[in-house]
């Protein structure tokens, strides 16, 4: 929600299950209503599905947008305004190396004066999980790259089994999500699946307590 009581929504959008583009929308609801103010600019890509899942924040004077993608990539874009979007780019770490990410969505998660990330990556012990959907990973971004800080990054819940010999045997966490609980705490909340297996595994809660300033 922005300071005029307007309310910023990012969505995926096509006319087809191709190629598909994502915007933002400005939006004012007057107590029963919820319109729409303003239109963005859309991203696009001509790759798989193209761009799906986006993952808004507002972190000091800018708008972020992360994109799951299926080119073997995931995205980032950023804007002044959280309507037109600078040009899309791929994320890396600092030293340009870029990030193998497979179809599978990334979210925010925004603590005092720093920006973090939350992801999936392949890695060489989960080369043979299904889109490398497991550990879970987070790492803080460099704000003036626009890239991933190697050495920040830390597992937010580890793969449980052989993600290399039994990959049917670890449990995917590619479905998550980020609360913002206090000041000095933030949850990473996750389901477990085994499609393989035709299960479903726990409901797993990470609480991220941050030192107090």
């Amino acid at each position: 929600m922005l300071e005029n009581g307007d309310i910023l929504l990012a969505f995926s959008f096509g006319s087809t299950s191709d190629h598909r583009s994502v915007a933002t929308l400005r939006c004012r609801f007057n107590g029963e209503t919820l319109s729409i103010a303003q239109v963005g600019t859309p991203l696009e890509l001509k790759a798989g599905r193209g761009l799906l899942e986006p993952s808004l924040t507002r972190f000091e004077d800018r708008f972020y947008l992360t994109l799951r993608a299926e080119d073997g990539r995931g995205y980032l874009a950023v804007s002044q305004d959280g309507l037109h979007w600078n040009r899309k780019e791929t994320w890396k770490w600092e030293d340009g190396q870029p990030l193998d990410l497979s179809s599978t969505q990334q979210h925010w998660l925004t603590h005092g004066e720093e920006l973090f990330l939350v992801y999936t990556r392949k890695a060489m012990e989960n080369q043979n999980v299904i889109r490398w959907r497991a550990p879970l990973w987070m790492a803080r971004v460099n704000l003036e790259q626009h890239r991933l800080i190697r050495s920040s990054e830390q597992v937010v819940f580890p793969m449980i089994g052989d993600g290399v010999s039994q990959p049917d045997e670890v449990a995917l966490m590619g479905n998550f999500h980020i609360t913002p609980v206090s000041k000095n705490e933030s949850w990473v909340t996750v389901g477990e699946w085994l499609p393989r297996k035709d299960a479903r595994g726990n409901l797993l809660l990470a609480r991220l307590r941050w030192p107090a300033k």
